[in-house]
This record gives structure tokens, C-alpha cells and sequence, in this order.
């Protein structure tokens, strides 16, 4: 997703606010609840996104959502703010940004792992502290299964990749036995 500088600086004001009230985290469930709200209604996304209706009845519609989804006042101001200032449009990438800045605040990095088959959650386990003590940073991951590789797994961990797929590891064993000969 592109981030524009704008919602980059609203996601850095929104993200100082929250640390000062010590709400980072909980700021950050909160813009994902209203994300997956307008992921969940087209509708509501495009009465509150859209600016065919007056800016107060959309903040009107905007408040009595993220009241029910228990959303905190901090968070409605904010989106009600960006109504105000047309930047609704930027939520996304806000969150988005919002995002970056709380992971890299609390030292967390997300790892993509692809394997040939679905991993248990000890291997899960051991696979994030591995790549947590290679990074030296808390590693979140998130497994995809490719069933076209043969075995092993690729991690990607920002532009580092760890690859251990079977088929490379194969790839080395003919360079080092081709080297040897």
C-alpha cells in the first residue's frame, strides 16, 4: 500500500498521542476493529468514505459504529478529525503506518514464512524464536503453505530471506560436489 506523506504524519501525531496516554497497543486494536468493520460493510465504508453526505452526518454515522465496536474516544476524535480534514480517505494507510511505528517501538519485527506444509504450533514456536535470535528482535509470523516446494521453508524477514528449502539445499550439495571434482 502507498503511503502518502500526510498519512504518514497523522499516523506519527496519532502514535505520539497514544504513547503519551501509554495506549499504543490498544489504539492500534482499535484502528484494525474499525478496519475490519469497513472491510465488513461496503455500505458504511462508502457513507462515512465518500463525501456525497455533509461532513457532520458522517461523523454522525462514524461515532455510533465505533461506539458499538467499543472503540475509544481518543480514536473516534482522530477519525472524526480526519473527516473534518478530508483525509478519511488516508485511513488505511495511516493504520498502516500507525502499525509500523508501534512494531518498531515495541521491537517487533513480522516474518513471512513459506513452507511445503502446514507447521504445528511447536514448530511455529521454535521457527519464531530462531528467527527472533537471528534478528535479535520479537518475530510475529505469518505461515503461507506452498505446496510446490518440495520441503524446508523460506523466510523473509524484512530483505532478509533465510532460505532452507529442500531444493536449495540440494542446489549447494551439487555446487560443493561440483567444486570437489
Amino acid at each position: 500500500m502507498r503511503r502518502s506523506a500526510a498519512a504518514r504524519r497523522y499516523a506519527r501525531a496519532l502514535f505520539a498521542l497514544a504513547g503519551e496516554s501509554g495506549s499504543v497497543d490498544a489504539v492500534r486494536r482499535e484502528l484494525d476493529a474499525l478496519a475490519g468493520l469497513f472491510e465488513e460493510s461496503p455500505e458504511l465504508r462508502a457513507a462515512i468514505f465518500r463525501p456525497l453526505h455533509p461532513a457532520a452526518q458522517r461523523r454522525a454515522v462514524l461515532e455510533r459504529a465505533a461506539e458499538r465496536l467499543g472503540v475509544g474516544e481518543p480514536v473516534r476524535h482522530f477519525a472524526a478529525f480526519l473527516i473534518d480534514r478530508r483525509r478519511l480517505v488516508d485511513f488505511d494507510a495511516i493504520r498502516e503506518e500507525y502499525g509500523r511505528l508501534a512494531d518498531a517501538a515495541a521491537g517487533r519485527r513480522h516474518a513471512t514464512v513459506v513452507t511445503a506444509s502446514p507447521l504445528s504450533e511447536p514448530q511455529r514456536r521454535r521457527l519464531e524464536r530462531a528467527l527472533a535470535t537471528r534478528t535479535g528482535e520479537q518475530v510475529e509470523l505469518r505461515v503461507e503453505v506452498d505446496p510446490k516446494l518440495l520441503g524446508g521453508a523460506v523466510a523473509s524477514v524484512g530483505a532478509v530471506v533465510f532460505d532452507g528449502t529442500l531444493k536449495t539445499q540440494l542446489q549447494q550439495l551439487r555446487a560443493s560436489l561440483m567444486r570437489g571434482s
